[in-house]
């Protein structure tokens, strides 16, 4: 029989960040309660969960050196990381502990394992009905249980907390899921704390080392306390299990998104199809998640609230407006008359030939669906038409082997780019060194990249995404391709129809060989374009890019709409004013308040971070108290022409208060107190 204790430690702690490498007799609180885990009878292996989180790196290299193994998970989802971590060591039993429990007892530890194992329940413990201290929590199961948790549980308080969900469905408490049990003895200590939550449990449990030492049994430091009135008092007053019922508040408050999110996690890797959608980059927890409906620059959540976007607007897809009344007629005549057949809808042409009219450097158009995909049929393209399989990179330019192969040779190769840390797992080997990037407005470099790969053929990048070219740039790169023989393309699947109408690089004069656009082009519906000169785009002739859905003809009619209307309205004009005007609002606000701040992007892309400690925390903080306004926000807005000047006006109205709270946080205040969920993740750089 095979037994595993997996305890949970974690450095993000909101009350007491860092507890668990806090020191006592030189010994960190983990080290101790790693020592005393170990000195169990029956546990065969001792692993450390932790998170993903940047920070927790510290306890794998830490853990490492006492020789113990480690498990990095989500950090919301301590289900699911307790399940990966155990999925593949055959276990037939699991014993659940916390960090935050420096003095758990051995021996305690072994009757709660024996008790379940005699009794042949699925789950046992001593929690159930408390009767040890705060500080003395063994919890042990079958690994099926959990296997059975992790499948079906969609609560809040469960995904948080691992075994809610089987206790809750126990003979105990009158269920018939799994058989379980709790362990007792008779004592009647449950008003005791020796777990470390606050900075006052830290001063008990360093009091109870220092008389009792670091190996004295539970009952003896029990003793201690209760014989020692001012050490008893020194943490009284602190809710038993105060995170678990914070959960159960979650639940309780939980709107529709929220719980089909967490029913989503369950059944689709990583919650959504994109990165930048997931709740956890804007309000972990408690962000709406999901949209019944959306017009103009408002969106309905599955509760029916409405909310006023100052967001990212459909991550910038609808410079128009969500749900435009024209652009939606083309769309619903096609649905009409068919969106697919076996003949070729006319509409592609028709959009060939505009993008192209806009464009005269340009000849051929070829077009797909996304951006991702756009950016691999240009590189396929350029790559037959040069020869060359090299490209030299700078930007964001999707998620493809082709890209994400710039971190196989240096796993920070995209740091710049678009997020630290990027795994290239999945991308083939064979395909390090062949994309290359290089640092915007950085000319020395692209030189010597030239310089030292012949065999470069492709470079790749932005026009602009944060901050414009220097002078003679963008011309600089243009003469370096030209004579060198090498294919320059510009990426517009972002910037493309925000300050001109088409590509941003018709704002600089300068020419490329190939470009794409997405994103704003069909407002929301699925659309992008390569375009090109005519000896590099009949290269696709020679190769193969060919699929079934590119020549639906929804995306097509969208564009043309879209086209349409940007054209009669100067959208781009409208945007990028509306964009500089929220931009420099920002910068008077935060003068208003005392705070350095940094604005970055393309005017209608715009955004800023307060130059503050802890800034994810204060931008966590912005977006929950916007909420409650009924509008999301965080620290970019993505402008369209349907955010008239009345939504921006109650925009900043709402902002300047909160900007009043963060100056209080500045000034001493307590940040974390004040959150009510885990501070967002951090999102893409996309720096040039």
């Amino acid at each position: 029989m095979k037994i595993i204790a997996v305890t949970q430690a974690r450095l993000g702690s909101t009350r007491l960040p860092n507890k668990v490498l806090m020191k006592i007799d030189n010994k960190t609180l983990l080290e101790l309660h790693l020592n005393r885990v170990m000195a169990s009878a029956h546990i065969a292996e001792l692993i450390v969960a932790t998170t993903t989180e940047n920070n927790d790196q510290k306890i794998v290299d830490y853990v490492s050196g006492l020789g113990i193994a480690s498990f990095r998970g989500s950090e919301n989802d301590v289900l699911d990381r307790f399940y990966q971590c155990v999925k593949d060591k055959n276990a037939d039993y699991i014993v659940r502990l916390t960090s935050d429990c420096p003095l758990i007892d051995s021996d305690l530890i072994d009757k709660v394992i024996n008790f379940t194992i005699e009794n042949k329940l699925d789950y046992g413990s001593n929690v159930l009905n408390p009767s040890y201290p705060d500080g003395q929590d063994v919890e042990v199961f079958k690994f099926s249980a959990l296997e059975k948790a992790w499948k079906d549980a969609t609560l809040t308080s469960d995904r948080e907390h691992v075994t809610p969900y089987i206790w809750r469905n126990s003979t105990f408490l009158g269920k018939d899921l799994f058989q379980s049990d709790n362990f007792e003895e008779g004592y009647d200590f449950n008003s005791i704390r020796m777990t470390v939550d606050e900075s006052v449990d830290f001063e008990l449990v360093s009091s109870l080392v220092k008389h009792c030492g670091i190996n004295s049994s539970w009952l003896e430091y029990t003793s201690f306390i209760e014989k020692t009135p001012e050490v008893l008092a020194i943490n009284a007053g602190i809710v038993r299990n105060e995170g678990f019922q914070k959960s159960l508040e979650k639940d309780k408050n939980m709107g529709k998104g929220q719980e089909l999110y967490k029913k989503a996690k369950n059944l689709i890797p990583g919650g959504t199809m994109l990165l930048s959608k997931r709740p956890e980059m804007f309000l972990p927890d408690n962000w709406p998640a999901y949209y019944s409906k959306a017009k103009g620059c408002h969106i309905w959540d599955l509760d029916g609230n409405k909310y006023l976007d100052m967001s990212i607007m459909g991550i910038g897809t609808n410079i128009l407006g969500y749900g435009h009344e024209e652009v939606d007629e083309a769309v619903r005549a096609v649905i009409q008359n068919g969106n697919m057949s076996t003949l070729n809808c006319p509409e592609e042409v028709a959009l060939a030939e505009r993008l192209i009219g806009l464009h005269p450097w340009a000849d051929m158009a070829r077009f797909c669906r996304t951006g991702g995909e756009a950016n691999a049929v240009a590189i396929r393209i350029a790559r037959a038409a040069s020869g060359k399989d090299k490209v030299a990179i700078c930007g964001y330019h999707g998620w493809h082997d082709w890209y994400i192969s710039t971190n196989l040779s240096d796993k920070e190769g995209l740091t710049n780019h678009l997020l630290p840390g990027l795994n290239a797992l999945g991308v083939p080997k064979g395909l390090a060194n062949t994309t290359i990037p290089f640092t915007y407005n950085d000319i020395n470099l692209v030189k010597d990249i030239v310089k030292n790969n012949p065999d470069l053929g492709t470079i790749k990048m932005e026009v602009s995404r944060n901050h414009g070219p220097n002078p003679g740039y963008l011309e600089e790169i243009r003469k370096i391709a030209t004579e060198n023989n090498i294919i320059l393309i510009f990426d517009e699947c972002t910037s493309g129809f925000r300050e001109t109408f088409g590509g941003l690089h018709k704002k600089y004069n300068v020419e490329p060989d190939m470009a794409m656009f997405g994103k704003a082009m069909g407002n929301g519906y699925a659309v992008t374009g390569v375009i090109g000169k005519r000896a590099i785009m009949e290269a696709a002739q020679k190769t193969f890019i060919s699929s079934t859905f590119w020549t639906e003809r929804i995306g097509s009619a969208a564009a043309l709409a879209t086209l349409d209307v940007m054209e009669r309205e100067a959208s781009w004009n409208t945007i990028t004013t509306l964009g500089t005007k929220i931009t420099n609002r920002w910068k008077t606000l935060a003068a208003k308040y005392d705070f350095k701040i940094q604005t970055g992007g393309l005017p209608s892309l715009t955004w800023f971070s307060l130059q503050v400690d802890n800034w994810l925390a204060y931008k966590t903080y912005i977006t929950q108290e916007m909420l409650k306004k009924g509008i999301l926000a965080s620290n970019s807005v993505y402008v369209s022409v349907a955010h008239k000047e009345e939504y921006v006006n109650q925009y900043f109205h709402e902002l300047e208060k909160i900007f009043q709270e963060l100056q209080a946080f500045e000034n001493g205040k307590d940040i974390l107190k004040h959150l009510e969920g885990p501070i967002c993740h951090g999102g893409f750089k996309r720096l040039n």
